[in-house]
């Protein structure tokens, strides 16, 4: 795939059972970054099938199953590990703390740090926005958002409304595929959301075939996935819950996802 105007190339690279990958890569400067290494078998295949030495790693959070694979890659290529300052202690082999604002580049390809806090408290993504990519790791998915576990609900849908103040035309690369029950449950919250239900059958097609559903565009998003949208009236009301109480609509949400058996 391809990004935006400085013709950004991106590989996604499915690991363990259900996490992805992604490398970055400048094809001006041949600088190449990875995004999160859950496994390092298959982003070392995926890197020596495209020809790119990497020059950064970029790691989203702390949990494992995003960093197993870091020491590994970064003593075959001697990458420099960008992370959370707020995670660093959890990160192996960090050289770089980053905190909300700082510049990310990718030989030309500049990014800025955004932290979203809320699936883990020092959570960050990282904003191409000129080439309109956005890596953000386990705060949104596909139809979907990150379990809040390290911080209260509310303080991951203040993230989330951070993220949708963002332009439609983003690529969101998402750090797992999640998204056919996550179809499943928006739709038993907004039955009737014809985009949804569009995006619902596209991803059924999708994993039918072996495809992966990321990235994702963000204004279909803000369209379809209930998580970006719990301060829409009808939403509340669907829920029974006070429409002017958006933190109090998204910890339903949150809470019914929990326990989603569909």
């Amino acid at each position: 795939m391809c990004g935006g105007g400085q013709a950004t190339v991106t590989r996604i690279v499915p690991c363990l059972s259900d996490n992805y990958s992604v490398l970055v890569h400048d094809p001006v400067s041949q600088a190449t970054a990875v995004i999160d290494v859950p496994e390092v078998a298959p982003v070392l295949a995926a890197l020596e099938r495209e020809g790119w030495t990497p020059n950064q790693i970029l790691i989203t959070h702390h949990h494992a199953d995003h960093v197993d694979g870091v020491p590994a890659l970064k003593a075959r290529y001697n990458a420099t590990v960008v992370g959370p300052k707020a995670e660093a202690a959890s990160i192996p082999g960090i050289d770089v703390e980053v905190v909300d604002g700082d510049p990310v580049a990718v030989g030309g390809l500049v990014g800025r740090v955004m932290e979203t806090p809320g699936h883990t408290a020092g959570h960050v993504v990282y904003l191409f926005e000129e080439d309109r990519l956005l890596f953000a790791g386990d705060t949104l998915f596909v139809l979907g958002c990150g379990r809040p576990i390290e911080c209260e609900p509310p303080v991951l849908w203040e993230s989330l409304q951070r993220l949708r103040t963002l332009p439609d035309d983003l690529a969101v690369y998402v750090g797992h595929e999640y998204t056919v029950s996550n179809a499943r449950f928006a739709l038993s919250v907004d039955p009737e959301n014809g985009a949804l239900r569009a995006r619902a059958g596209e991803a059924e097609a999708a994993r039918a075939e072996g495809r992966p559903t990321i990235p994702t565009r963000l204004g279909d998003e803000k369209l379809t996935n209930p998580f970006l949208r719990a301060d829409d009236a009808d939403m509340a009301a669907r829920l029974g819950l006070d429409p002017a109480d958006s933190a109090a609509v998204f910890t339903e949400l949150r809470a019914r996802k929990n326990s989603f058996k569909g």
